[in-house]
C-alpha cells in the first residue's frame, strides 16, 4: 500500500512539474512574442516620427523665411553682431522710398465718390484700358475709407484696380528708364565719371555689394502688372484692410525698427510691425524693391531673366509660381494669386501703358 501511495505521489509530482515547465515555456514564448512586437512596433513607428519631425522643421524654416520680413535687412539687432560682413545698408537700399515718404506729408484723403467722379471726368475706365491699353496718369496718395463699404464686389474691385494700376505702371516705368540707362552703359567701352556714379548708386539701391553688372541687370527689372495687382488685392482684401487704410501698406511688408502698425494678433514678444507709408506710391516702390533684392526671391528673378532671354513677355501666372515664400501658406498662396489673376482678367493690364506726364516717359510708350 505504501509503495502504491508513493508511486501515485510521484506521478502526481511529475504531472505538476511538467505543468510548471509547460507554463514556463508558455510564459517565455509570451515574453518573446511581446518583446518582438515592441521591437517591430518601435522600428515601424520610428520612421513616422522622423518624417513628422522633419516636416515640422521644414515648415518652421519656411515660416522664418516669410517674405513679410524681407525689408528688414539690418533691422534685427540680435543678428547684427553675428552677420556684420553680410549686412546690406538698409538706408542705401530704401533711400528713395524714404525720400518719397518725406516729400508727401500733406496728403488729402478723397472720398470714393470724389475719386469716381475724378476718373469719370478724366475718361479713365477699365473697359477702355482693356481695349486701348492706355492708362491715365491719375496718381492718388491714399485709399478712400468708403471702399470697404461698397457692397457690390465687382465695383469695389474695379475701383481698387483703377487706383493701384497707375501706381504700379509708374514704378515699372521708373525701372524701365533705369534699365534703359543701364544697357546704354553696358554697351559702351568706356564710361564717364557720371555714369560710374550712377552705377554705384544703383548697386547700393539693389543691394549688390560685389558690383556685378550682370546681377544688376537681373535685379533691375519690372514686376508684371497682373501679379502686382493680385498681390495687393490679396494682402489688403481689395483695399479694405486696416494696414491699407491706416498705413498705405498694399503688400504687408514687415519692419522691426521703422514706423509701422502692430498686428492685432501678434504675440507680445514679437517686435515686428507692418511697414507704414505716407503715400501709396512708396508702398508699391518698396514692394518692387523687395522682390528685386531679397535672397528669398532669387528664383523669381531667375525665372524672369529666363523669360527675357527667350524674348517672351513677363507672365504673371508663370512668375507667381516662384512666390510661394511670400506667405506662410506657400503653394496655397500661389494658387490664390493665380485664381485672382484669372478670375479678374488681370493679364489684360500686363501690356498697358501709362500715358506720359513727362517727356522722359514718352519714349516708353
Amino acid at each position: 500500500m505504501k509503495t502504491k501511495f508513493l508511486n501515485k505521489t510521484k506521478k502526481k509530482n511529475n504531472r505538476i512539474n511538467r505543468k510548471i515547465v509547460y507554463q514556463d515555456k508558455i510564459n517565455s514564448l509570451a515574453r518573446i512574442f511581446l518583446g518582438s512586437f515592441l521591437v517591430v512596433g518601435f522600428f515601424y513607428i520610428l520612421p513616422i516620427i522622423i518624417v513628422y519631425t522633419e516636416k515640422n522643421i521644414l515648415s518652421s524654416k519656411e515660416f522664418t523665411n516669410n517674405s513679410k520680413k524681407v525689408l528688414a535687412y539690418t533691422l534685427n539687432a540680435k543678428n547684427k553682431q553675428n552677420k556684420k560682413k553680410d549686412l546690406i545698408n538698409e538706408k542705401d537700399l530704401l533711400l528713395d522710398i524714404f525720400s518719397l515718404n518725406d516729400l508727401e506729408t500733406d496728403t488729402v484723403r478723397l472720398s470714393a465718390s470724389t475719386i469716381k467722379q475724378l476718373f469719370q471726368d478724366t475718361g479713365y475706365n477699365l473697359k477702355d484700358v482693356r481695349k486701348k491699353k492706355l492708362v491715365k496718369p491719375v496718381a492718388l496718395t491714399l485709399l478712400p475709407e468708403e471702399i470697404k463699404m461698397i457692397e457690390d464686389t465687382r465695383k469695389r474691385k474695379e475701383l481698387f484696380i483703377q487706383i493701384v494700376l497707375p501706381l504700379i505702371l509708374q514704378e515699372n516705368n521708373n525701372i524701365k528708364l533705369d534699365r534703359k540707362t543701364l544697357f546704354s552703359i553696358i554697351n559702351r567701352n568706356n564710361n564717364s565719371d557720371l555714369e560710374k556714379k550712377w552705377l554705384d548708386k544703383k548697386y547700393k539701391q539693389y543691394g549688390i555689394k560685389s558690383k556685378d553688372l550682370s546681377e544688376l541687370k537681373i535685379r533691375m527689372d519690372e514686376v508684371p502688372v497682373s501679379l502686382a495687382i493680385a498681390q495687393a488685392a490679396k494682402e489688403t482684401g481689395w483695399g479694405t484692410s486696416r494696414f491699407a487704410q491706416e498705413g498705405n501698406a498694399l503688400f504687408g511688408q514687415w519692419t522691426w525698427s521703422g514706423e509701422g502698425l502692430k498686428p492685432k494678433d501678434a504675440d507680445v514678444d514679437e517686435g515686428h510691425k507692418v511697414m507704414k507709408f505716407n503715400v501709396l506710391q512708396a508702398s508699391v516702390r518698396a514692394y518692387k524693391r523687395n522682390l528685386n533684392t531679397h535672397s528669398t526671391y532669387k528664383d523669381f528673378r531667375k525665372a524672369r531673366a529666363e523669360l527675357r532671354d527667350l524674348g517672351k513677355p513677363l507672365d504673371g501666372l508663370i512668375l507667381s509660381e516662384h512666390l510661394d515664400k511670400y506667405a506662410e501658406t506657400g503653394a496655397q498662396y500661389v494658387a490664390v494669386l493665380k485664381q485672382i489673376i484669372i478670375q479678374n482678367k488681370l493679364k489684360d493690364f500686363d501690356d498697358a501703358k501709362l500715358l506720359p506726364s513727362s517727356i522722359d516717359l514718352e519714349s516708353l510708350i
